[in-house]
């Protein structure tokens, strides 16, 4: 069993409408297209059903994987969560001091990770490197390119 991941409402209901969509269109479509291909004949000689068949060993492991994250999903109560220091969830404004700019992120769990709205992993080098940082800490993070020091500006939700 995988170690509990905490996640917003948004991310689980994602997680949910994903196993949903998997479990009652994928199935059902894939289990239909064995069916077809069964009904054409000679199954050695037959692509189509193999083809079926991989797609729907794959869609379950898709499924059963899934289940696993949900299985040790929990949902997060902000309301309890320290801003004195950054956690998952935790918002937090950051300043590379190598340049001068300033980053906000998000930290969450990987399956919500989208850097494009500031979402990252806090399995991410960075995440890894904010984790339980305070304002005015500096911290050093090993990237692929080298080591970028940041400065905590501010901690919210």
């Amino acid at each position: 069993m995988g170690n509990v991941s905490y996640y917003t409402p948004e991310g689980l209901k994602k997680l949910r409408d994903e196993l949903a969509h998997l479990e009652h269109v994928d199935r059902p479509r894939v289990t239909n297209d064995i069916a077809e291909a069964r009904d054409k004949g000679d199954l050695s000689e037959n692509a189509e059903y193999h083809a079926a068949k991989e797609e729907q060993s794959l869609l379950e492991l898709k499924i059963g994987k899934l289940k696993e994250v949900l299985s040790t999903a929990r949902l997060i109560d902000e309301s309890i969560l320290d801003n004195s220091k950054i956690l998952i969830h935790s918002i937090t404004k950051i300043k590379n001091l190598a340049n001068g700019m300033e980053f906000n992120y998000t930290l969450v769990a990987d399956s919500e990770s989208d850097l494009a709205s500031g979402k990252i992993s806090v399995n991410s080098p960075i995440g890894k490197g904010l984790l339980g940082k305070k304002v005015g800490d500096v911290t050093e993070i090993k990237v692929p390119n080298g080591t970028m020091k940041f400065e905590i500006l501010e901690i919210t939700r």
